[in-house]
């Protein structure tokens, strides 16, 4: 066996290399942050020793620490296993390595998507109000991830055609949905608010927001252009360490998931309603609708129609379109 090289000191810190990578494959920040924690708790598992000196014996050992002794779900398990190979193949250049292929994965096991009625939609919206209330429409209204509309820039609106445009979303994909003509004008008020914000922002010397990697270089002053400025902006600035600019991120999830959890609570809903349950409900209306599954599928963003097929499970047809036996008594 080829002896390896032992880790050159000299080089930037493993995790530094992880990041730089990810940001050069125009992967996201989250992504970012769910590999580094990985691979962090790799190296720990194992004694803090380099991955480099490390490989398949190593990882599978891992991978069977966290489904037997930390019970950790499937996607879990799945996400730690492409850490490690992105690791092992993007970062510390072995592309050859044959365990790659054979890591087993996590099954993932079939779960129904939890649908409101859109009575309860209504009764959830209505313990909503302000910026929430308006994200929690847009995911009902267009089909949006809560991550997909918190990242929606200025730019991304299009009110002439009544159109979003959703950048990068899941699986690195571009993609345009609907925007409902009932927000129209609460969303051409919030852009009014941004742009209030961000004039204020650049009369103290501010106004930056976080760039996509590729474009951060090629427009260098496009960050404090209202253009790219977020539809739903952050409260706080913050000191970005690489450039040292006073940046503006986005509302963070928590914000919404929280409000959103206390409106299921007040209304009375009893379903496990959650952000994503929007999205949920939006593909199973449109589909009880009389709308093509081809159609919904591009909405959504999926790559397979196997996917988008879920939603057929709990269409309103009453017990599967079947009547109970049951039911049938009283007429014979």
């Amino acid at each position: 066996m080829e002896s390896r090289q032992p880790p050159d000191s000299s080089s930037p810190k493993l995790l530094e290399r992880v990041k730089r990578r990810i940001r050069a494959k125009h992967m996201s920040r989250r992504t970012q942050t769910a590999y580094v924690l990985w691979i962090r708790r790799f190296i720990r598992f194992h004694g803090l020793r380099h991955p480099d000196a490390m490989g398949e014996p190593e990882v599978t050992e891992f991978l069977t620490h966290l489904a037997n002794d930390r019970n950790l779900g499937a996607s879990s398990q799945n996400q730690a296993a492409s850490a490690l190979i992105f690791l092992y193949r993007e970062v510390l250049g072995r592309p050859e390595i044959a365990w790659a292929d054979q890591v087993v994965r996590a099954r993932r096991g079939t779960r129904i998507p939890v649908v409101m009625t859109r009575d309860e939609v209504r009764k959830v919206l209505g313990h909503l109000d302000g910026e929430k209330r308006l994200i929690a429409e847009i995911l009902y209204g267009s089909g949006l991830r809560l991550m997909e509309s918190l990242q929606l820039r200025i730019k991304d609106v299009d009110l002439g055609r009544r159109e979003l445009v959703i950048r990068a979303g899941k699986g690195d994909k571009d993609r345009r949905t609907m925007l409902p003509q009932g927000i129209a004008q609460k969303i051409a008020r919030q852009i009014e608010r941004v742009a209030d914000l961000h004039e204020q922002d650049l009369r103290k010397g501010r106004g930056w927001v976080e760039m996509p990697e590729s474009l951060g270089t090629k427009l260098p002053n496009a960050g404090r252009e209202l253009p790219w400025q977020w539809l739903f902006p952050a409260v706080r600035t913050y000191v970005d360490k690489e450039t040292g600019q006073v940046r503006r991120h986005h509302l963070h999830e928590s914000a919404v998931q929280r409000s959103v959890r206390d409106a299921v609570r007040r209304s009375g809903v009893t379903k496990r309603a959650t952000c994503h349950t929007f999205r949920h409900s939006f593909a199973t209306h449109l589909l009880e609708s009389g709308y093509d599954i081809r159609t919904v599928q591009t909405l959504l963003g999926h790559r397979d129609v196997r996917t988008t097929m879920i939603y057929t499970h709990v269409l309103n047809r009453g017990g599967f379109g079947v009547r109970s036996p049951l039911d049938m008594l009283d007429g014979e």
